[in-house]
């Protein structure tokens, strides 16, 4: 007597649509390579050709304004000054040590001041950009280069005596001669 091998039964349209399907899906290729990764920080020292990007015209713009709150509390930035620092790896060292981020913070400005002799040695003063927050707590800055920044401000409560300030640093990537709307 001869056997056969058990078949092994499917349904067949699923698995046949499942296969044609299999068979003609497009081939991709290897996926994109990631973004590089960002420049060393760990032991970043001040060079003051590493600014140079951020002297060079560009059409950019940051509209800013600041919308922060600790609860019911609304803070302003009215009439303090706003300043913009260019990205470089010695100022993403500087703004980790400041506000233990290179990204966004909002931390009491005398924890911040605190911190400065933990930061990086250096200065960009030369490199910096500043204006002065409007009584709507808008401010902008026009003519960047296309790079990243650091925008930092210092906010004070509203309607409360004794309140603490806060210090807001927030980074803003702009490109293309475009108005880039940031929010702190």
């Amino acid at each position: 007597m001869v056997q056969f091998p058990r078949m092994i039964r499917i349904a067949a349209p699923s698995a046949l649509v499942a296969l044609a399907l299999a068979g003609c899906a497009p081939s991709l290729g290897p996926p994109p390579p990631s973004a590089p990764p960002p420049p060393s920080i760990a032991n970043a020292q001040f060079s003051a050709a590493d600014f140079a990007w951020s002297q060079r015209p560009g059409t950019n713009i940051i509209a800013g304004r600041t919308a922060y709150r600790q609860g019911v509390v609304r803070f302003t930035c009215a009439g303090g000054s706003v300043v913009l620092t260019p990205e470089t790896a010695w100022s993403r060292r500087r703004m980790t040590a400041l506000y233990g981020s290179a990204e966004r913070a909002a931390l009491p400005a005398d924890e911040v001041r605190a911190r400065t002799p933990n930061a990086p040695p250096g200065d960009a003063a030369p490199f910096v950009k500043r204006t002065t927050c409007d009584e709507a707590d808008q401010f902008a800055f026009a003519n960047l280069a296309d790079g990243a920044w650091f925008a930092i401000t210092i906010v004070r409560p509203v309607n409360v005596t004794n309140g603490q300030s806060v210090a807001l640093m927030r980074r803003v990537v702009v490109r293309g001669g475009r108005t880039t709307p940031l929010a702190m």
